[in-house]
């Protein structure tokens, strides 16, 4: 058995969790207050997911840039492919909350969003 220790970052509390390890199999989790400990502590161990931000250049803006989200989290090895295709992004303004800036990122099924409205200058 393999023991790894984590701080959860399911809510404001941050516990100390300590997750028993059998393989790559979790076994059991301990020191969570609350069952979003839990959650996160199975998570991180067998399938690390993350949100990705960034921020993505937009022409006749009343901004230079919009800020940029995926809508859900994607693999955390998924990141890197992710960002690369958000370098090659450039829109042109309008843009609204909401916009799908990135259709099925990486190939993860999950789409990059806008975060902000731009206005035409």
């Amino acid at each position: 058995m393999e023991r790894k220790e984590l701080i959860c970052i399911g809510c404001p509390l941050g516990c100390n969790l300590t997750v028993e390890m059998d393989g790559a199999q979790v076994v059991s989790v301990s020191g969570n207050t609350c069952k979003r400990g839990d959650d996160y502590a199975r998570k991180e161990l067998t399938d690390p997911r993350r949100i990705v931000t960034s921020t993505v250049p937009v022409k006749g803006g009343n901004l230079p840039v919009v800020s940029v989200k995926t809508a859900s989290d994607i693999p955390k090895g998924k990141i890197r492919e992710c960002l690369m295709e958000l370098k090659s992004v450039k829109l042109v303004a309008p843009v609204h909350i909401g916009d799908v800036v990135v259709k099925n990122a990486a190939d993860t099924g999950v789409d990059v969003i806008a975060t902000k409205e731009i206005r035409c200058s």
